[in-house]
């Protein structure tokens, strides 16, 4: 579970390379079904204002006339691309209103990479040192705060229910400051393979589960469990002492295996992973 501190070990065996898309391509039922949904789905590049500035983000919501539960995805280290512009429009046709910020805008705008990224190259790791050195915990905080309020603005979110969260990679400790910052409007969080949730600090993101009223599901690689086995019994300690509803487990993929584009993409775990968040969405933004 690393940190973007560590940005090489985020996830080492995904890249965005011919291997990975082909990995995608083989996919078929799950693509062709996206695809079908895709066409309900208004999609529209938006333009966030947070406190240190303006944040390019993609915004989708069902098409027709209609108001729907808010939804924030929070992207991995390699940020807002066609990846995850893929997993707004099927969350928007599963009926939410989505947004997936940029979480790099401070640097540039998206596509913050692009072509062939190989973690394992140091020239190429070297690339995002620029982009995560603003990700201060303060700025992860205003940010968050930003998209939130952001969704409530939007005529079609339903502000009456509760706002969703899901992150991955580092995208996972921004689902825990939603629900821990914004409680009357965060009531889920799902985090997929997310990094720097459970640290040796007396700071650390898990000990403040006590403050949020969402559901957590928190999805862990088998490859980040082996390396901190400790944290997912910490997790549920955590959640099990602020009485949270919660379910801390350890997928069989390794660290990256819910993002259709890298190498470890795991279509039978991603489909898993999803359910269990789609189920957490219906029992908890109400």
């Amino acid at each position: 579970m690393d940190d973007t501190t560590n940005p090489a070990s985020a996830n080492r065996d995904s890249r965005l390379t011919r291997r990975g898309f082909a990995t995608v391509t083989m996919a078929t039922g799950v693509a062709l079904a996206g695809a079908a949904l895709a066409a309900e789905v208004i999609e529209t590049d938006v333009t966030i204002t947070t406190a240190d500035g303006s944040c390019d983000a993609a915004y989708f919501h069902p098409a027709g006339k209609g108001k729907w539960p808010g939804v924030v995805i929070f992207t991995d280290i390699l940020g807002l691309r066609p990846a995850f512009r893929d997993m707004g429009k099927r969350m928007a046709a599963a009926g939410y209103a989505v947004v997936v910020p940029n979480p790099f805008y401070r640097t540039r705008k998206a596509p913050v990479i692009t072509g062939p990224f190989e973690f394992s190259n140091p020239t190429d790791r070297a690339k995002l040192t620029e982009l995560v050195t603003p990700l201060t915990p303060g700025a992860k905080a205003l940010d968050t705060a930003a998209y939130v309020a952001w969704l409530d603005q939007q005529p079609q979110v339903d502000a009456k229910k509760k706002i969703g969260t899901q992150g991955y990679c580092m995208g996972g400790l921004y689902t825990f400051l939603g629900a821990i910052n914004h409680p009357t409007r965060v009531g889920a969080a799902g985090s997929f393979h997310g990094g720097g949730l459970v640290t040796d600090k007396p700071d650390s993101i898990h000990l403040q589960v006590g403050k949020a009223k969402a559901g957590f599901l928190v999805a862990i690689a088998e490859d980040d469990d082996a390396k901190q086995p400790e944290a997912k019994d910490k997790l549920r300690a955590a959640f099990a002492a602020a009485g949270a509803t919660a379910n801390v487990e350890v997928y069989g993929a390794k660290h990256g295996w819910c993002v259709k584009d890298g190498a470890v993409y795991s279509p039978a775990e991603a489909e898993r992973a999803w359910a269990a968040l789609t189920a957490l969405y219906r029992q908890q933004l109400i």
